[in-house]
């Protein structure tokens, strides 16, 4: 029987075009910073990182940003520039036993006399015994540890290897830094596809760079299928049509990663908003993330969340509201819940605010937790059975509808032991205006 595997690969002359193997992302990689796009922010003279990487003295880094922004790339850049031996681990895929691997052929390269770049891409992925086992090896100089990550490395990186590394915060390529790395693409011949020219109209330009979010990855894996799915006419020209972008992108391409910091980042942003009172900026927090498929009962919890939070008691309606607008989305589910939804939103950004019920509960909450467990007094606690009675449960407890004002005067009701604090302090807005004037009122007959 012929091994259809190697048959296969030495009919196949194509193989032998580098083009045909390698993406193209990872033939654009850039090998140098005058071809890096982006991250200015980063590399302007006098910039730490700048003159570390230019003066070749590198030291150990955390990149922290959204991926596509150039993260493993600079790590390269930083090698190849230091003359640094690089090593590269995934955490996704390695182990314990790939880092004592790379611990030992980075100490043969120390005995040789050579500076070793360990690169470990999405570094989050590692446990903490798995992040702890840098931490000898990047004291004692056997490499210079760079980690990237997507997530915040404060929640995600041990402090011990945090207090090691800087950390460095690299932002979404903006649509100049990205028509930069689409034009490298389609002009570099050494990159490129050959003798005929790719040519692609402003508009799909201007598609392609919206929609992939500061990814430069997502920009040319998007150029590339284009250009696999297009042909070359008779005057040796590719035309992408602005038809097969869009066909490409499909529906849904934002980049939103349900649980992970994009994610809270826009819950933050929507939150934010209606504590603002702006309605408006509040709506767009909503819309982007129902556009980018977040789950529209998850954001009508967190609606219930802000009306008792940020309004409370200045307007109890908001809670009902976002009660209803949660009970429209469970009933009707999409889109007729999401309009319910927007409502709320709206509702509780423009109604008054209070988070005089928030504060009061905290407070209240924190002072249980520090206390010890006071007994209930006696005048408090109910008498069903005759035992109770005769140990005169609830003996002196007044009722108080049959107080005038339904107010029993002087009555207690905190613990013995314990003074009487005032956890609810009502705000001078809707209807907690009314409440505190209520309180003051009482409190004047005490």
């Amino acid at each position: 029987m012929p091994d259809l595997f190697t048959n296969s690969c030495e009919n196949d002359s194509a193989i032998t075009d580098i083009s045909k193997i390698v993406p193209l992302a990872a033939r654009m990689r850039p090998q140098s910073l005058s071809e890096f796009a982006g991250q200015t922010h980063l590399f302007g003279s006098g910039k730490p990182l700048f003159e570390a990487i230019t003066q070749s003295k590198p030291h150990s880094m955390l990149l922290w940003g959204p991926p596509g922004t150039g993260k493993t790339t600079l790590a390269k850049i930083i090698a190849n520039h230091c003359d640094c031996f690089f090593i590269s681990i995934s955490a996704v895929l390695g182990s314990v036993k790939d880092i004592r691997a790379a611990v030992e052929q980075a100490q043969y390269k120390k005995q040789q006399g050579f500076q070793t770049l360990l690169f470990v891409d999405e570094v989050h992925r590692f446990n903490k015994a798995q992040q702890d086992a840098f931490l000898p090896y990047v004291e004692d100089g056997t490499f210079i540890f760079i980690g990237a990550t997507t997530e915040n490395p404060s929640f995600e990186v041990n402090n011990a290897l945090l207090s090691r590394a800087k950390t460095y915060v690299l932002k979404s390529l903006t649509a100049s830094d990205l028509e930069k790395v689409l034009d490298r693409a389609i002009t570099d011949k050494k990159f490129g596809y050959g003798d005929f020219k790719i040519s692609i109209n402003e508009n799909s330009i201007n598609i392609l760079t919206q929609v992939v979010d500061g990814d430069a990855r997502r920009l040319l894996n998007l150029l590339e299928m284009a250009v696999d799915l297009s042909t070359v006419d008779d005057s040796g020209e590719m035309q992408i049509s602005e038809t097969l972008i869009k066909s490409l992108i499909g529906e849904n391409s934002k980049r939103f990663d349900q649980g992970g910091d994009i994610f809270y980042d826009q819950i933050s942003a929507l939150h934010k908003s209606v504590r603002g009172s702006n309605p408006d900026g509040a709506l767009y927090w909503f819309c982007r993330m129902i556009d980018a498929g977040c789950d529209a009962l998850y954001i009508a919890r967190r609606v219930v969340r802000m009306a008792s939070e940020e309004v409370g008691n200045a307007d109890p309606r908001a809670l009902q509201v976002a009660t209803n607008a949660w009970d429209v989305q469970q009933r009707l589910g999409s889109p007729e819940g999401e309009l319910a939804i927007a409502q709320a939103i709206t509702y509780i950004a423009v109604a008054p605010k209070s988070n005089a019920v928030y504060k009061a509960y905290n407070a209240c909450l924190a002072d249980v937790k520090s206390d010890p467990s006071y007994e209930v007094p006696i005048h408090l606690r109910n008498a069903p059975t005759k035992l109770m009675k005769l140990l005169d449960f609830g003996k002196a407890y007044r009722y108080d509808h049959d107080e005038p004002d339904a107010f029993s005067v002087g009555q207690k009701y905190f613990p013995e032991n314990k003074k009487e604090e005032r956890y609810y302090q009502p705000v001078e807005r809707g209807l907690e205006k009314q409440i505190k004037e209520k309180m003051a009122y009482l409190r004047d007959k005490k």
